[in-house]
């Protein structure tokens, strides 16, 4: 379906249907492939490599933070541009956010290359577990030139109302990555550096499949001769930092939290904090086909200035992801040794009690995440940056590290209450800026 037909004329509940499903499950297909790799290192390698893994993927996705920002962030300026029918200036944006996602690839990964044991040491930790966690992290920081670049192309795709092709490339991503972690890890017997090494072969494998069709001239956005000017680099760092601050600042906190479990609970806690990471690694991308794949056309109507049609679209994506959410939160308090058994396996009994008490704890955070992961979608979808920038950070590192000293009296109990409470603090600082925004705008 063509962008404009799609965006600005099809029914709010038909466009739901046929954007945020296939976005849910795109989204939830291509977060299996953390999930492959969790479960195949823990039960495959053993608790130190899943240890170690776990204290590398912040920085993992510290290494992707930066194309996301130039993804998000250039998402939304081309939306709008199409809305305004202005075409070549989409392009523009387009072929310079591509352009800037491979440069940010080499320097990053470069970097976190070299300094990967110093990283590991620096949060305390020493001997196999330090050298597994700089392997693990080192095979990512080489693809990243390439890698990067896949969740921006993502919605690219999305944007041109290749809905459902780029769910096919997420769905193909988590098989091919099963696939080859399989072969690497269970059949040829290899190390963990094999386990991110099936991944970024998967990822470079849909990078491909996903930009050929833009460099063909197919679709909507085409690739032209770039001209970068620093009105569209500001505006493409505005509307990207609520997702980057949201990672950058995410990691900071895994980083820390990190740090203080190996302090109050050495390897074991590292790993329960794992297992929790993993299942919200599971949830978000639903959350994220709930409202964040409506993105682009919400922009493009906030640039056609339809506020009436973007208020329609936004009670389907506060809706959903409230059911969402709320099943989430049911399916962990009522099954939290299913989750731990299929992470780890053969575990004592002391380490299952910790690890379910924690389970149970963490869905609390459910209840109330929804709402400030809608409000902030919203926020990103209307140029609102600002307001989105503040949940983010707030939700990312400001809440949770001021908690983590508030509730450090309830030692590893405090560490699991944080995720409920950061969730409660966010979303009433959502309700706000939320008000705030309503307010100022006409009536429809």
């Amino acid at each position: 379906m063509e962008p404009k037909v799609l965006f600005s004329q099809t029914p709010p509940g038909r466009l739901f249907v046929t954007a945020a499903l296939p976005g849910a499950v795109g989204m939830l297909a291509s977060a299996l492939y953390q999930l492959i790799d969790g479960v195949l290192v823990g039960q495959v390698l053993g608790e130190a490599a899943f240890a170690a893994i776990n204290l590398a993927m912040p920085f993992v996705i510290i290494n992707f933070a930066l194309a996301d920002l130039i993804g998000v962030g250039s998402s939304v300026p081309i939306s709008v541009r199409l809305g305004q029918k202005d075409g070549q200036a989409a392009n523009n944006i387009f072929t310079c956010a591509c352009l800037l996602i491979v440069a940010t690839g080499f320097f990053l990964g470069a970097l976190l290359f070299l300094s990967a044991p110093l990283l590991l040491s620096l949060l305390g930790a020493r001997g196999e577990l330090a050298g597994l966690a700089a392997t693990y992290l080192r095979v990512y920081a080489l693809f990243s030139p390439v890698t990067t670049i896949i969740f921006a192309a993502d919605n690219y795709l999305r944007i041109c109302g290749k809905i459902r092709m780029s769910m096919w490339l997420n769905i193909l991503m988590s098989i091919l990555t099963a696939l080859f972690e399989f072969v690497l890890l269970v059949v040829l017997d290899l190390g963990i550096w094999a386990a991110a090494l099936a991944s970024s072969l998967g990822m470079v494998a849909c990078v491909l499949l996903a930009l050929y069709p833009f460099a063909r001239g197919r679709l909507q956005l085409r690739f032209c001769r770039p001209r970068f000017t620093i009105p569209m680099i500001r505006q493409i760092v505005a509307c990207g930092s609520p997702n980057f601050l949201n990672n950058i600042s995410g990691r900071v906190t895994s980083i820390l939290m990190n740090a203080v479990l190996l302090r109050l609970g050495g390897q074991n806690a590292v790993s329960i904090y794992g297992i929790l990471m993993y299942a919200e690694g599971l949830i978000q991308p639903l959350l994220y086909g709930a409202c964040d794949s409506l993105q682009p056309a919400v922009s493009y109507n906030w640039g056609a200035g339809d506020l009436r049609r973007i208020r329609a679209i936004e009670g389907y994506c506060f809706s959903a992801a409230a059911g969402i959410s709320l099943l989430a939160a049911l399916a962990l308090f009522c099954f939290p040794g299913a989750v731990t058994a299929l992470f780890l396996s053969g575990m004592d009994a002391a380490f299952l009690d910790t690890a379910q008490a924690a389970i149970r704890l963490f869905a609390l955070t459910y209840l109330t995440r929804w709402f400030s992961f809608a409000v902030q979608s919203l926020m990103t979808a209307v140029e609102q940056a600002a307001a989105a920038s503040l949940i983010s950070l707030s939700t990312a590192l400001v809440f949770p590290v001021a908690l983590i000293a508030l509730l450090w009296p309830l030692g590893l109990t405090g560490i699991w209450l944080n995720f409920a409470a950061t969730s409660l603090l966010a979303g009433l600082l959502a309700a706000w800026l939320l008000s705030r925004f309503l307010r100022r705008l006409p009536a429809a």
